[in-house]
């Protein structure tokens, strides 16, 4: 018997269930390929994928195929997939939030989405040009507010987890300092580091090696919790903004319908993926941390998300790029 199907076995015994018709399937399950579509070929979430989809293939005894289909079609996709845990998706926090940023979305992130577990969570760090007058979040914060609207920063499409984190900021800090928007992180960083622009709010990974190396200067990371990659950089909650937390999370869904007992399955083999030390070094390596989480909790998280970041975009004005 398959380690997977064991594990079935194992949690109706527990149950002291009656095995229904999603029981039987769920005990068989997996008996061929699992499909993980996810965002365009090279990006994070692409590396992502990969590695979780690596470790999960020995645990199931079935190849999992990653599908780069593109952020949007990749969840139509899922969307209009059969419920039966052979098609599953993995995102970040853009999946539940584009709603509040667009008119007209082709899904909606409580309706046609199951979720089975929180597998990321990736910080940005704020960083300046080493010629901008300040060493700490608290220093920006005044210089902001002494020259307001003369501070610009770097962000990514509208909508993005830097984006978002930069527009937390301003509200919490009371400050205006300009937004240079940007399609690719590449550019951005260059114009940043050839002193073209003051600020930005950058994933960890594409930074750390500027800032190690006296190019950039890390002001804060924008967890709750300081990073390994750098760990003299404060929070920026404990650095001069109290409360403040902005990090993208990552997550795996199936399409609604998909019966609970498969949901549970696949979220407790994909947390034992994430919690093995070499999982979990590939993802420091990359700038996040890895988490693991019920069902349940994912879906908790996910409401209180879109209840935080929901009215943080609808007082920005924020609209997704196309």
């Amino acid at each position: 018997m398959k380690p997977f199907s064991m594990i079935a076995v194992a949690v109706l015994t527990c149950a002291g269930a009656y095995p229904g018709a999603s029981d039987v399937a769920a005990q068989s399950f997996p008996s061929k390929p699992v499909r993980l579509l996810t965002t365009a070929a090279g990006g994070g979430l692409d590396l992502a994928s990969r590695i979780i989809a690596q470790g999960l293939a020995g645990p199931l005894g079935q190849p999992v195929i990653v599908d780069n289909r593109g952020s949007i079609v990749a969840s139509e996709a899922l969307v209009k997939a059969t419920p039966d845990g052979y098609t599953l998706l993995y995102n970040a926090n853009i999946l539940w939030l584009l709603p509040f940023m667009r008119d007209h979305v082709p899904w909606d992130p409580v309706r046609d989405l199951s979720p089975i577990t929180l597998a990321v969570s990736a910080p940005n760090l704020i960083v300046a040009h080493p010629a901008l007058p300040t060493k700490t979040i608290r220093d920006l914060i005044v210089l902001a507010r002494l020259r307001p609207g003369e501070l610009n920063y770097a962000s990514g499409n509208a909508g993005s987890s830097n984006d978002l984190a930069a527009e937390l900021f301003k509200s919490m800090a009371n400050i205006k300092i300009v937004r240079i928007g940007y399609r690719g992180g590449g550019p951005a960083l260059n114009d940043l580091i050839g002193g073209h622009l003051q600020l930005s709010f950058s994933t960890a990974s594409a930074v750390t090696s500027h800032v190690k190396a006296g190019k950039l200067r890390a002001l804060g990371i924008t967890s709750l919790q300081q990073s390994a990659l750098l760990p003299d950089v404060p929070t920026v909650a404990a650095a001069g903004l109290p409360g403040y937390e902005a990090v993208s999370t990552q997550g795996l869904f199936a399409p609604a319908g998909t019966p609970n007992t498969l949901l549970n399955l696949l979220s407790q083999e994909i947390s034992r993926v994430l919690a093995r030390a070499d999982i979990r070094q590939r993802f420091m390596d990359a700038g996040a941390q890895t988490v693991g989480s019920t069902p349940e909790q994912f879906a908790m998280t996910i409401k209180l998300e879109m209840a935080r970041w929901g009215k943080v975009i609808k007082d920005a004005g924020i609209r997704a790029d196309d």
